[in-house]
C-alpha cells in the first residue's frame, strides 16, 4: 500500500483541524475527480510501519489536531492493509476522531467482509462517488450533492444511515 500525500493540518476534509492521509489507488474512475493521479496504486511512496509511526507521532505532537482523515484514491480498496494503521492510531490517539472518504456507499461497505472492519474503526464516512453533474462547491466536506456525511456509530447502532448535518 502506498500513500500519495499527507497534510499535517487541513480544514477541508472534516470538522476541525485534521491530519489527512491520501491512500493511493482507486478503481471508481469518477469523471471530474479532483485528483486522478491518486487512482494509481503505485503513486507516491510505501506506507510502511516507519511512515505510519512518523505520521502518528506528528499527530500526537500537535495539540491543535481534532482527528485523522483517510482519503485517496479510495482507502477502502486497501482496507485490509490499512486496518492495522487505524487501529494503531486509535490506540495512540484515543480522543481523536477518524473520518474516511469512499466512492462506495455505506451499505456496500457494510456488506463487504474486507471493507467493513475498516469502516467500524471510523467515526464518520463520506460515501458515494463524485458525480460531475452534481458538483456543488458550496457543500461542506464533499464535492457532489449525492455524497453523504454519515455518523458511522449511530448508523450501525440504529440499523439505518444517519447523516450528520
Amino acid at each position: 500500500m502506498n500513500i500519495c500525500g499527507f497534510y499535517p493540518e487541513s480544514i477541508n476534509e472534516g470538522s476541525g483541524i485534521r491530519a489527512v492521509v491520501f491512500i493511493s489507488g482507486c478503481r471508481h474512475y469518477c469523471p471530474g475527480c479532483f485528483s486522478p493521479k491518486t487512482w494509481n496504486f503505485e503513486c507516491g511512496k510505501p506506507f510502511d510501519e516507519a511512515e505510519q509511526q512518523r505520521i502518528i507521532s506528528d499527530i500526537q505532537s500537535n495539540p491543535l489536531i481534532d482527528g485523522l482523515t483517510i482519503c485517496g484514491g479510495d482507502p477502502f480498496f486497501s482496507a485490509p492493509e490499512l486496518i492495522p494503521f487505524v487501529q494503531h492510531f486509535r490506540a495512540a490517539c484515543p480522543d481523536l476522531t477518524v473520518w474516511a472518504y469512499s466512492g462506495y456507499m455505506f451499505d456496500e461497505i457494510m456488506q463487504d467482509k474486507a471493507m467493513k472492519p475498516l469502516l467500524m474503526l471510523c467515526d464518520v464516512l463520506i460515501d458515494g462517488r463524485f458525480i460531475l453533474e452534481q458538483k456543488d462547491l458550496t457543500l461542506p466536506f464533499r464535492g457532489s450533492r449525492n455524497q453523504r456525511i454519515i455518523d458511522v456509530k449511530r448508523s450501525v447502532s440504529e440499523g439505518k444511515v444517519i447523516e450528520l448535518k
